[in-house]
């Protein structure tokens, strides 16, 4: 009985983290299945193209289907009815004939799809409304309307079934998306403060940046599929471009601290500036984490007063440190170094403002006192 518990307590938490994926499985199986009963119930010659087209279709998300049944339509439509017209109006009296018929009908839908990639679809189906006559032994025009039939069945079966069964909003992936970022954000910022000061043990960059560039990627794309959900009226969640150009500000702020990291501070200066960079590490660090946990239970932003407290004492440790004149003795690339790292905290300070009115934005509106009572708090700091 051990063994059995072991595993499905293993099962359950690798279903438990491939939600999505299941979802998608079973989305794409039910929309297969119901779209060859549909194309037996309407006599369509051919089933294959439109429970393919249902399965092409039916993407992990709500926008992503969308999004991908809007280009396959067109692009299906418009190369349907070029296809269709070139078959009938390019004689095939001879083998060349249909060679060049062949070529004039697809090189256009290549140099389509190759510069917009939306189209990929052109090809495919300049192709089979070609060649259908000679498989449905139908004409060229009477193919090039099957085709639009059948890619139609399986974009209107596959939009229902996304929509219906077990659905996946965008805009869920989307927030899933950003609460990773800041996870990872939250996990790296402390090693690279760890890098400015002089010490023995100096974690190496390695793929931090990567890492969190890849996370942002991730983001910039469920985001956009979220934005059509938002244009089909079909979420009424706040727009993700406030929230996503914040993470991209915060990602430069990385950047830009991960330079600097380069070469810890000199002598004094990392000394005496090694405990409030630690202190900003730590409270930015579980400021950014806090972020995350609120957004995805839609709950108000964390409070600003710890990060904006230590960022104080770092920006009150430098003005005395510039004070004693101990700045007059660096060679200027080091002194740049320094004045580098301060515009990047104040930038940061900046962007985490902009992060606490984001996370605010995606609360309720019951939470709206205590939003702006916490963007309010960083602003009226000295």
């Amino acid at each position: 009985m051990s063994h059995l518990a072991t595993g499905w307590s293993g099962l359950r938490a690798w279903s438990a983290s491939h939600d999505a994926e299941l979802r998608l499985c079973v989305r794409s199986t039910t929309a297969a299945v119901l779209t060859l009963a549909v194309s037996q119930l309407l006599h369509l010659p051919i089933a294959l193209w439109a429970v393919l087209t249902a399965v092409i279709l039916t993407q992990i998300s709500v926008g992503r289907s969308l999004k991908a049944s809007m280009d396959y339509l067109i692009t299906t439509l418009g190369g349907a009815i070029y296809a269709g017209a070139i078959g009938a109006l390019v004689p095939h009296d001879n083998q060349f004939a249909v060679f060049a018929a062949l070529a004039i009908a697809l090189a256009p839908a290549v140099l389509l799809a190759a510069l917009y990639p939306r189209f990929s679809a052109a090809p495919f189906t300049a192709v089979m409304v070609f060649f259908a006559p000679t498989i449905t032994h139908t004409g060229p025009i009477a193919a090039a309307f099957e085709r639009v039939i059948e890619v139609a069945v399986g974009c209107v079966v596959g939009l229902v079934v996304s929509l219906v069964v077990l659905p996946a909003r965008a805009h869920d992936l989307a927030i899933e998306a950003a609460t990773q970022m800041l996870a990872l954000m939250a996990r790296f910022l402390p090693e690279l403060f760890a890098r400015l000061t002089p010490s023995p043990d100096r974690p190496a960059l390695s793929d931090m940046q990567s890492r969190i560039g890849e996370a942002l990627g991730r983001l910039d794309k469920v985001a956009a599929e979220a934005a059509h959900e938002r244009i089909t009226r079909l979420g009424a969640e706040p727009d993700h471009g406030p929230l996503l150009r914040t993470m991209l500000r915060l990602r430069h702020d990385f950047v830009i601290i991960g330079r600097a990291a380069i070469a810890p501070l000199p002598g004094v200066f990392g000394a005496r500036l090694a405990p409030h960079l630690a202190r900003v590490g730590e409270t930015v660090a579980d400021y950014l984490r806090a972020s995350g946990a609120a957004l995805s239970p839609r709950q108000a932003p964390p409070p600003l007063e710890e990060v904006e407290a230590a960022l104080d004492g770092y920006a009150a440790e430098i003005a005395a440190l510039r004070r004693q004149g101990l700045t007059r003795e660096l060679p200027d690339d080091t002194v740049e170094h320094i004045f580098a790292l301060g515009f990047a905290l104040d930038q940061l300070r900046l962007h985490l403002r902009d992060l606490a009115r984001c996370v605010g934005e995606h609360a309720p509106a019951r939470n709206a006192p205590v939003v702006e009572a916490a963007v309010n708090a960083g602003h009226t700091r000295p």
